[in-house]
């Protein structure tokens, strides 16, 4: 009896050395099944995609308009409120002195209004600076030009030309603390001009005008992309459910043999995925064509497109690709979900 122990040992350790071996071999056999069944998933979900073509073109056209929908929204916010904050920053406030305020009662008034916060710079002129602006400003107008050389025209320019400060404040919507210290401080009120008042809400109506339009392109582009969202969404069901309708008596062959819920579910989704990836490309491509026709016709006329132009002529361009190629597929996956949970039983 002690004399078989060590064979049954040797026995033992050689049954679970098999088993190792055996398991070892069904774990890669499992692996290999798992991507032919990901490829055959992929190759089903590709032929019906081809099968209900024009269904799946029209899926896919529905799908590429409402991404150039929600790209064009995107892009107009951008633009229209990058413009709005670029006249923000441009705008300078112009307080009127009068003609002949020297130069050290300018910078000593200008001293003053510094203290306030909001002020980001100031530029001062007396009224010789201010009559060779105006000179530099109208040098394609000979006719003037040449009437100012007249000696006693030159003069009486420079007696009526009045001094001026132009502020540039951080925010031009809140700019009562700056007019307090004009209204307030006794120096700046004894040598306004009495004709020119202060320009404080100059380029005000320009600036809410832009804003206005920011919101409602913002406001429309949703309401429209929400619409198209939702008729793409009803244009992939159906298409998913024809695919289902007309697939039935295959799904139920599957089931019969033993497949499993994925193997049947995954052509649905990898169908809508087609469909989001293409829709995706169409979309992206589109709306780069379109910008590029369009950019430089905004630019002409002062609109600022910077903050689209990092994306659409930059290597960023991919991220644009990638993002709404995502959005596509996401589309086309809650629309064949939605499908499938209604039909696939």
């Amino acid at each position: 009896m002690e004399k078989n122990k060590p064979k049954r040992k040797v026995a033992s350790k050689e049954k679970r050395l098999r088993q190792k071996e055996n398991l070892k071999t069904l774990v890669e056999n499992s692996s290999v099944s798992k991507v032919r069944s990901a490829g055959r998933v992929v190759k089903y979900g590709a032929a019906g995609f081809t099968r209900n073509i024009w269904l799946s073109i029209a899926s896919t056209l529905v799908m590429t308009v409402t991404l150039v929908i929600l790209l064009m929204t995107i892009g107009a916010s951008l633009i229209l409120n990058s413009t709005a904050e670029a006249m923000r920053q441009k705008i300078d406030i112009t307080i009127f002195f009068r003609p002949g305020t020297s130069l050290e009662v300018l910078e000593n008034m200008a001293d003053m209004i510094e203290t306030d916060e909001n002020v980001r710079s100031i530029e001062i002129a007396d009224s010789a600076m201010e009559y060779q602006r105006f000179l530099n400003e109208n040098q394609d107008n000979p006719d003037l030009l040449a009437a100012l050389e007249d000696e006693a025209m030159n003069q009486l320019m420079l007696d009526t030309m009045q001094a001026t400060m132009r502020i540039k404040v951080n925010d031009p919507e809140n700019i009562e603390s700056l007019k307090n210290i004009v209204d307030t401080t006794q120096i700046i009120q004894d040598n306004l001009d009495d004709e020119k008042k202060p320009t404080y809400d100059v380029n005000k109506t320009e600036i809410a005008t832009i804003s206005s339009w920011a919101n409602v392109a913002k406001n429309g582009g949703l309401i429209l992309g929400a619409i198209f969202l939702a008729i793409s969404i009803l244009m992939i069901f159906n298409t998913i459910r024809m695919a289902i309708f007309s697939r039935r008596e295959e799904i139920y062959m599957m089931r019969l043999v033993g497949a499993d819920g994925g193997f049947i579910r995954g052509p649905f989704l990898v169908e809508a995925q087609i469909c989001g990836i293409i829709s995706g490309i169409l979309a992206s491509t589109i709306a780069y064509f379109a910008y590029s026709f369009i950019a430089p016709n905004l630019t002409s006329y002062g609109i600022d497109v910077s903050s689209v132009s990092d994306f659409m002529t930059t290597s960023r361009l991919v991220l644009v690709y990638l993002g709404t190629t995502g959005v596509g597929i996401l589309i086309g996956l809650i629309s064949a979900r939605l499908a499938m949970q209604k039909y696939l039983k």
